[in-house]
């Protein structure tokens, strides 16, 4: 079966898959203390260059947790767009484990926040009866497919530094993000200011595993008790880090992810040659929204299964991954 619904569906990269068997060779040390996370830790400061701390967690939601959770208090807020996996696709995990109350901002018709919407949320400071505004968190790539440039997200870094805030991105497709622009994972995060990064390996080829990168200091202090806390910290770190490892050895994570972005470009472009479909958002990552007759539905489901994205306006999502191929039926 190929599968339209979500790149998790893809199964592991060959490359991916290699390095773990290399890692279930010996024995290593447990916690992190491995040469393999060694090296994958230093090579994560190169690829940023910056001096990041890089914790390896099991998934997106406990990457996204552990991130917030490092940044806030039970009585801040954390404002995200309306759309956002934070708020609409991860149960109640983030409130629960973070205790912060979650204000959904509307979305612009991409799928992203601006500085003008965020600062409207930027009431009431100080006041005891109101949750205390002490996180942005953005989707990179957004829920919509869509992209924030650079400089999108350095207008949103400094809004968030003014007000004393930090800046989160939620990158479960942050590989697809980098490779669309055509810029390294550093541009859009390092040199854009953020303070702390969910990076996504699972969407990008891998078996399993995220990873939590920061780049602002103040956020290591207490960030390794939490992630034990919140049931994130993995024994056997070395099958997380020899994934990631081989993904920035030679850029392997941009090579992928312009295939699955070229992917939907071309299955855009198909579509958009139909005249019973209408394309509804701009296709700058692996992701194509499209409205489509209602009764195509089932029998497209039954051989290539996809979400229904809106069913009242009959609007599909149709994801592209790393093993799609280019074919005709």
């Amino acid at each position: 079966m190929k599968s339209f619904a979500s790149d998790n569906y893809a199964g592991v990269l060959p490359e991916v898959m290699e390095a773990l068997h290399n890692a279930n060779i010996n024995h290593a040390p447990s916690y992190g203390s491995d040469e393999i996370t060694k090296r994958t830790l230093n090579l994560f400061k190169e690829t940023f260059d910056a001096d990041v701390d890089v914790y390896f967690v099991f998934n997106g939601t406990g990457a996204n947790i552990l991130s917030i959770s490092s940044a806030t208090r039970s009585y801040n807020s954390v404002l995200c767009a309306d759309t956002s996996h934070i708020y609409n696709d991860e149960s109640s995990a983030p409130e629960t484990f973070t205790g912060c109350r979650f204000f959904p901002l509307p979305a612009n018709e991409y799928g992203k926040l601006d500085v003008t919407t965020i600062s409207e949320r930027l009431i009431r400071k100080g006041d005891v009866h109101y949750s205390q505004p002490g996180l942005v968190s953005i989707t990179q790539t957004t829920e919509y497919g869509t992209i924030y440039t650079p400089n999108e997200i350095i207008d949103i870094a400094n809004l968030a530094k003014d007000n004393e805030l930090y800046l989160h991105i939620d990158g479960s497709r942050f590989f697809n993000a980098a490779a669309a622009l055509d810029c390294g994972l550093k541009d859009i995060s390092t040199l854009a200011g953020i303070d702390i990064l969910s990076l996504g390996g699972t969407k990008a080829g891998m078996m399993y595993g995220e990873a939590v990168v920061v780049f602002n200091k103040e956020l290591s202090k207490k960030i390794a008790f939490q992630q034990k806390q919140i049931m994130q910290l993995a024994s056997k770190t070395r099958f997380i880090a020899a994934q990631f490892e081989i993904m920035l050895q030679n850029d392997l994570w941009r090579k992928t992810a312009n295939h699955s972005n070229n992917m939907a470009k071309l299955l855009g472009d198909t579509l958009a040659g139909n005249p019973n479909i209408i394309i509804t958002k701009p296709i700058e990552a692996n992701a194509v929204f499209a409205i489509i007759p209602r009764n195509w539905y089932e029998p497209l489901r039954e051989q290539f299964p996809f979400y229904i994205w809106k069913d009242s306006t009959h609007e599909v999502r149709l994801m592209c991954a790393w093993d799609t191929k280019e074919a005709k039926f």
